[in-house]
């Protein structure tokens, strides 16, 4: 019981309130309960007594829900729920991670980022099986029976839940030789003078006086392959726009010069995602633990 107030609270009765509104019946409840029919019937009237209203129209043949009891146990519905998962949190607590662990990320991010920070992982829980799949396709999470997923950017499926690991910036840059070649831009109209070489896309993002801009660009060179633009860059072939893991290091190195840098448009989030009202398991838990800290450091 719980006091509130002058007010008393009492669970009594509730269990085997929710358990005959599923079951359709009091023998039915009492069985599932494990319990005798006289006993559920007694709980269910000092119920309808304390609560001073009719939950159950009951004849010889049936007994149905009323408007009231529905309304009563859609709520009661969502207490027991979250109760059965405040225990089940608490057990997982005390529990090693084992057993198999499926997830997918994309190719470039996964080979980079994700996959080192999953090999630790392993080795730090030795009972799991790792089944990690690099892929750029949208996979079925639910279908393809994957533990969670880990997406870049924007997020476009509203069905699955979502928690936010990091952030990614993308820069503008090229090597110090193709910049003393051909100057320095230090405004968005000035990329009509370069040779921007092109992946996917044909616009690169920016930001400008507070608001979102696209550019289309065009240049001699166009790959999907990230490092593959790394590399004409490096040779002094023209200006890229890319994601940080695949130039800050260069950056850092002073082989790359980054360019533009006050338009660059606001970072993108790193999300981890994984089906909605899915008991997270002690280890995706702590997978979503271990990849947040390893990719913010």
């Amino acid at each position: 019981m719980e006091l509130k107030g002058n007010k008393v609270f009492s669970w009594e009765g509730v269990t085997e309130f929710v358990a005959v509104a599923e079951a359709g019946s009091f023998t039915a409840a009492a069985d599932r309960l494990g319990i005798s029919t006289a006993q559920v019937s007694r709980q269910i009237g000092a119920l309808e007594s304390r609560l001073a209203v009719k939950l159950f129209y009951r004849t010889t043949r049936k007994v149905s829900i009323t408007e009231t009891g529905q309304i009563y146990y859609n709520h009661c519905r969502q207490v027991l729920d979250g109760l059965a998962e405040a225990e089940r949190a608490v057990t997982d607590l005390h529990q090693t991670p084992k057993g198999r662990l499926n997830l997918t990320a994309p190719v470039t991010y996964g080979e980079n980022r994700i996959a080192p920070l999953i090999n630790d992982f392993a080795v730090r829980y030795p009972d799991l099986e790792v089944n990690l799949t690099l892929t750029n396709q949208r996979l079925d999470l639910v279908a393809e029976r994957f533990d969670l997923a880990i997406r870049l950017g924007d997020l476009e499926d509203s069905t699955m839940m979502a928690k936010r690991l990091a952030s990614r910036a993308h820069h503008v840059c090229a090597s110090p030789g193709y910049l003393s070649e051909r100057g320095m831009p230090h405004t968005l109209s000035e990329l009509d003078q370069h040779n921007c070489l092109q992946g996917t896309l044909d616009f690169w993002r920016f930001h400008e006086r507070g608001k979102p801009r696209h550019i289309r660009v065009t240049g001699s060179v166009r790959c999907n392959s990230g490092w593959s633009l790394v590399d004409a860059a490096l040779k002094g072939i023209g200006i890229i726009q890319l994601p940080d893991y695949y130039v800050q290091d260069r950056i850092e190195a002073a082989e790359l010069v980054p360019v533009l840098e006050r338009f660059r448009a606001p970072d993108d989030g790193i999300w981890a995602i994984y089906p909605h009202n899915r008991h997270l398991s002690p280890k995706v838990r702590l997978l979503l633990d271990h990849l947040s800290k390893g990719l913010s450091s």
